[in-house]
């Protein structure tokens, strides 16, 4: 009998998948997701239901940077060529989790929410490098890496980014938004949610 490499507490796709932890295929949600015609998909499930590992999966199936042909080998998704063929590393995509947004008071979580968003943007640092990005654009884009934005450019930073990257590739973006619902938990648990 072979030994499970169990994943505790990992929930990232790619290091599940090369490190051959044990692993539920779920990659059928993938075509569940295609065949739906919504521009918006919530998906909502119980603490510990393997949420992040599923929008961890999505990221690295869409996303245009990333060649994951290898990890999702074998998988469920893997039967459907077609799909893959057109949707695998084939758009960009964004994927961002506001777990870490939390302070007990509105300035400390204001502040991790500028660290999630400048860890976002320094992620994407080619963008600046993109032919179609304004100078208004790369001015925001620098204050948003630096973790120096305006509450305006904060307000607008996924805007901002989608955009850009829109007009680098040339095709739609999918955003991807893991933990949504962190910020504003902490904010009622902790008196500062008005």
């Amino acid at each position: 009998m072979k030994n499970l490499n169990i994943p505790v507490g990992v929930s990232d796709f790619e290091k599940i998948r090369k490190n051959e932890y044990y692993y539920i295929d779920k990659s059928g949600l993938i075509e569940d997701l295609l065949k739906r015609t919504a521009e918006v998909t919530l998906i909502t499930r119980p603490r510990r239901f393997g949420k992040t590992l599923g929008m961890s999966m999505l990221a690295n199936f869409f996303d245009i940077r990333k060649n994951s042909k290898e990890i999702f080998e074998g998988l469920e998704i893997c039967d459907h060529q077609t799909l893959c063929s057109e949707w695998m590393n084939q758009y960009p995509t964004i994927f961002v989790s506001f777990r870490q947004v939390d302070g007990l008071d509105f300035t400390g979580a204001y502040d991790m929410l500028t660290m999630v968003i400048a860890d976002l943007y320094n992620r994407h640092l080619y963008l600046l490098d993109g032919k179609n990005a304004t100078d208004f654009q790369k001015a925001a884009f620098a204050h948003l890496a630096h973790g120096s934005g305006s509450i305006k450019e904060v307000k607008s930073s996924l805007m901002l980014l989608t955009t850009m990257m829109q007009s680098y590739y040339a095709k739609p973006v999918i955003l991807l938004i893991d933990e949504y619902d962190v910020p504003v938990a902490k904010a009622n648990n902790n008196g500062y949610y008005n």
